[in-house]
């Protein structure tokens, strides 16, 4: 699994960005998320790149809107540019960002091979967010976003969202 690496060289502004959350699932950042895929600056000037989670994402002006509050509050004005190319991947998440969509109660997004099996074949290969059973069962392809499918546990009965991959 490739995460995305971005390397800030100031930490007012990296601290700034990893203050950042998904207003969809505040548990991650949008550094989790591997949105921020360029920080540049010049003086009090900083220029942000993100990429959507998809092309339709209705969060990237409240992302935008977030980047640019958490810089002002550091004392930098800045200018947040969505790029779309390269498309943005489940890949991007961080190991710490998988680790918090767990422990949120979202089953993070596994390997192409196996999302493919367990959404369109039905394997049972999709770990429960409460017990850690994998007896569990696709409810419908999307859960709380499109982005999601929902899923509930054969074992304890409960319902948990499974992050699609993208790829």
């Amino acid at each position: 699994m490739v995460s995305s690496t971005l390397h800030i060289a100031n930490q007012q502004i990296e601290e700034a960005l990893w203050s950042v959350t998904d207003p969809e699932i505040p548990v991650l950042s949008i550094m989790d998320m591997g949105v921020v895929r360029e920080v540049t600056q010049d003086g009090e000037a900083v220029l942000i790149s993100i990429t959507p989670t998809y092309s339709g994402c209705p969060a990237m002006d409240t992302i935008a809107d977030d980047i640019k509050k958490a810089l002002k509050e550091r004392g930098y004005q800045s200018k947040v540019k969505l790029i779309l190319a390269p498309a943005w991947t489940t890949d991007w998440i961080t190991e710490r960002g998988r680790k918090k969509l767990q422990e949120y109660g979202i089953a993070p997004p596994m390997d192409e091979a196996s999302d493919k099996a367990a959404l369109l074949d039905g394997e049972r290969m999709i770990k429960c967010t409460h017990c850690g059973s994998t007896s569990t069962r696709m409810i419908s392809q999307f859960g709380s976003t499109a982005c999601k499918a929902l899923f509930q546990c054969n074992e304890c009965d409960e319902p948990f969202d499974y992050f699609k991959c993208l790829k």
